[in-house]
């Protein structure tokens, strides 16, 4: 298995594809009304996520974390259900998808929080070798 900041980044890389695609058809078709979906899959997906795979790969310890697997997953399911559910809102009028998509990407946030809370007061001796915290 692939480490954890392996996923988030080719899981960023793949929403940034797919928002650079819909902004190129969506200037070519000179219809922008899908700009929220665009923003979403650029910021939500590439950005969020490429950040959340250089700090796992940064902080190993954070990697190694129980919550890593569970953030991915929260993060990975909002970035892209947010998105394809704001789709569905414009589209459609179906707002139920982009709710759960931006709770769990908030989840996500909220376990990337906890761990970081969790490696700074870890005591030095759970710490991996040649490890110095950052003050």
């Amino acid at each position: 298995m692939r480490r954890i900041e392996t996923w988030f980044l080719l899981l960023a890389a793949l929403c940034l594809i797919m928002g650079m695609t819909l902004g190129i058809v969506m200037g070519v078709m000179r219809d922008f009304s899908l700009r929220p979906v665009h923003a979403h899959l650029n910021l939500l997906g590439w950005v969020t996520l490429a950040l959340f795979g250089l700090v796992y790969r940064g902080w190993p310890e954070l990697a190694r974390s129980p919550l890593a697997r569970l953030h991915f997953a929260l993060s990975g399911s909002g970035a892209l259900l947010m998105p394809a559910g704001i789709w569905l809102a414009i589209a459609h009028g179906q707002t139920t998808p982009a709710f759960l998509g931006a709770f769990a990407s908030l989840g996500g946030a909220l376990v990337f929080l906890v761990a970081l809370l969790r490696s700074l007061t870890e005591p030095a001796a759970a710490r991996p070798a040649g490890y110095h915290a950052r003050r």
